[in-house]
């Protein structure tokens, strides 16, 4: 227990100009959590572009799988280990759905007043990944059914909200990427074998009503 929670101390430590160890946060996400990471494709170290992929129109610089693919994400501590050994500045890649969470994302502003919102309310919410354009709040894993339903049945859905389900991936902190740092709006808590994350039905119907009121509103991002 000792060893467990001084890893995750260090998951949330600060050191170096700020930024936790990569490969520190990776085993902790892997290892501990079982969420199924994998390296992401850094920045164009060259600096001609924002992302090191073949696409020069990337959406996602530097925030996405390339080499290996999203398929090889793994919990295995050595493979992680290995990875960040040998790319120790690649970011941190989650694969989303399975027993890994699942998210909600929608742009920056939009979310820090949502998130406000949602805290006069007095509402639970789990992890937040903040990045410089998109916030994601963590739920709990769903299917494309279940999502579908849940969308259907509502009289408006802002298109700014983006949904990492099942075959998803996100960045996870204190991954750089070419939009800029990823990090932590709202932390996991330390102390439980994995974080809590709310459900998806709860969030979605929280942050549509949040979006949906005067001087929330999310612009199509």
């Amino acid at each position: 227990m000792r060893e467990i929670l001084g890893r995750r101390r260090r998951l949330l430590s600060r050191r170096n100009g700020g930024r936790p160890e990569l490969l520190g946060a990776a085993l902790t996400f892997a290892a501990e959590w079982q969420w199924p990471v994998l390296p992401g494709v850094a920045p164009d170290p060259q600096g001609r572009a924002r992302c090191g992929c073949p696409d020069p129109e990337c959406t996602v610089p530097g925030a996405h799988p390339f080499d290996p693919g999203l398929l090889a994400a793994t919990t295995d501590p050595r493979m992680v280990r290995w990875w960040w050994t040998n790319r120790p500045g690649a970011p941190i890649v989650m694969a989303t759905g399975g027993n890994a969470p699942c998210a909600v994302s929608l742009p920056a502003l939009a979310a820090a007043r949502a998130l406000a919102l949602l805290d006069k309310r007095g509402m639970r919410l789990g992890p937040v990944v903040a990045s410089p354009t998109r916030w994601s709040l963590l739920v709990r894993p769903y299917s494309m059914e279940q999502l579908g339903e849940l969308l259907y049945a509502k009289d408006f859905v802002p298109g700014s909200l983006r949904f990492h389900g099942e075959g998803g991936y996100l960045a996870l902190p204190p991954s750089e990427t070419g939009q800029g740092a990823v990090r932590w709006e709202r932390a996991p808590l330390p102390g439980s074998a994995s974080p809590w994350v709310p459900g998806v039905e709860a969030v979605v119907d929280a942050v549509v009503d949040a979006l949906t009121r005067t001087g929330v509103s999310a612009p199509e991002l």
